[in-house]
């Protein structure tokens, strides 16, 4: 040894122990990315029962709206576009599970920008009053659990929200998201200063943790409840993908929700509440001596394959026309009782704050937990058809009856499909017999369309207006006449 020098490290050196240590480090990661890249794979999967059911496997995965049938293909896709959510998986699965990982560290995992977690912050956030909850960063234990029974195709969709103060939307959407990867659920979360708002799949395993790990969030505590998650069969193959993101409003209605907060909502009623005011309704109606409105707050797509008897449906295509669709027919809302009602109940808290700010009804009222908590407890109630929902399923159902008709021959039916043509994203409602026929798109003007190539240099489609929209008002004019004739029908 040369004098002066350190001797090199022996094994039990501290610097021995920490290359050693590094190493083990390193291939820990690169286990942890490999069994996150093939997890992720395996979400994509298709379940075999919709497949091609003759002439081979057919589309075997499904990603970002694109089918694979090639492993390779889906591996490539996966490779180059979301080694992002690899990386943030296997960091937080991994040293969640493996080193032990404690809330504040997995903080600094999810946002790494935000730096490290003062010292004496359980939860790791920085820059909440004393005051405002604090998010809480913790990832549910999965340790005990099989990837098989995580990633199962047998599940369900959970529809819930949440109006509470955010301090920090951007913290809570990183959470959020890693949450979602953590439990192999796709959906689609909004998180805003006024709360949160989601609809995700996966296997009943992994929903019932989320919703576990969601009622234990301190943000949450004593405002969510197990009673406000909606759930019905379905799963991670619902959802094309998982879309998370920072919104003004948890819900689009158009405007700022400092004018018009979702504290001033109408008087919440039970399914139980509800089916009785509508009873009561239907039977002054049919004597035209009701001074109720049954208002649905949905879009117009939605009420056609399902609604309430009796009630007011407007024919408008988002709800960022619900206020003016109110404004144009305000002298119809005058000294009535409104009884309002929606998917899972988040449009009416801010519809029926909007419709109490023009101060011309009596009384406006909500339906608790929306149709899909009606439909838990009364199937065969006052709600008829189906009930819309935005995932690929398009809709659930809880009776048998069939209220709406193919758009061509006019037979019943009420299974939506996209329109063929690549330049429209309506829905059509068109039966197996004139699909059979090439009858497949929304209208005249998309089904001649079809046949033209209507994309862009870049690969990118044209999205044109089409006889549908062109048609239809944007707000359309209630009349009151007419609404007083019809009150009580179906």
């Amino acid at each position: 040894m040369v004098p002066g020098e350190a001797p090199p490290p022996g094994p039990g050196s501290p610097r021995g122990s920490a290359a050693a240590e590094a190493v083990a480090a390193r291939k820990q990661r690169a286990f942890a990315r490999r069994k996150a890249f093939s997890l992720f794979v395996k979400a994509k999967e298709v379940p075999a029962a919709a497949r091609c059911p003759a002439g081979g496997e057919g589309v075997r995965w499904r990603c970002c709206r694109q089918a694979f049938e090639e492993l390779s293909g889906i591996h490539r896709h996966v490779a180059l576009q979301h080694a992002g959510d690899i990386g943030q998986q296997a960091g937080l699965t991994d040293a969640g599970q493996q080193a032990g990982l404690t809330a504040k560290q997995a903080a600094a995992e999810v946002s790494p920008s935000s730096g490290p977690a003062p010292a004496g912050n359980a939860h790791g956030l920085n820059g909440h009053s004393r005051s405002s909850p604090e998010i809480s960063y913790t990832l549910p234990d999965t340790s005990h659990v099989s990837c098989d029974d995580l990633t199962s195709k047998v599940g369900e969709v959970l529809l819930y929200y949440c109006y509470c103060e955010v301090k920090d939307p951007e913290k809570l959407c990183a959470w959020q998201k890693a949450l979602c990867q953590h439990l192999h659920l796709t959906g689609k979360v909004r998180v805003a200063s006024e709360g949160i708002n989601g609809t995700v799949g996966g296997s009943k395993v992994a929903t019932s943790l989320y919703i576990e790990v969601m009622l234990s969030q301190p943000l949450f505590k004593d405002i969510l409840c197990q009673e406000d998650f909606k759930s019905s069969a379905g799963g991670a193959h619902c959802f094309p993908d998982l879309r998370v993101g920072v919104f003004k409003e948890i819900v689009p209605m158009g405007i700022d929700p400092k004018i018009v907060s979702y504290k001033e909502t109408g008087i919440h009623l039970s399914p139980q509440e509800f089916h009785r005011e509508v009873e009561q309704y239907l039977s002054q109606a049919s004597q035209g001596q009701s001074d109720t409105i049954l208002l649905d707050c949905r879009n117009f797509y939605e009420s056609k394959i399902g609604h309430f008897q009796g009630c007011l449906a407007p024919d408008i295509r988002k709800f960022s026309y619900f206020p003016s669709y109110v404004d144009e027919n305000v002298e119809l809302f005058k000294d009535k009782r409104v009884l309002m009602y929606c998917t899972g109940g988040i449009r009416c808290e801010r519809g029926s704050a909007y419709l109490r700010s023009k101060a011309v009804c009596r009384e406006v009222y909500q339906l608790k937990g929306g149709i899909h908590k009606y439909l838990e407890e009364f199937p065969d109630g006052f709600y008829r058809g189906k009930l819309f929902v935005f995932d690929d399923r398009y809709a659930i159902c809880s009776n048998e009856d069939v209220i709406s008709a193919c758009r061509y021959c006019g037979t019943l039916w009420d299974q939506y499909k996209l329109c063929s043509s690549q330049h429209c994203r309506q829905l059509v409602l068109t039966c197996p017999s004139c699909r059979s026929k090439g009858l497949t798109a929304c209208c005249p003007v998309c089904q001649e369309k079809e046949l033209k190539v209507t994309s862009r240099a870049s690969g990118q489609t044209l999205k044109e207006e089409c006889e549908c929209t062109r048609r239809r008002p944007r707000v359309p004019i209630e009349h009151v006449s007419r609404r007083t004739l019809d009150a009580g029908k179906d």
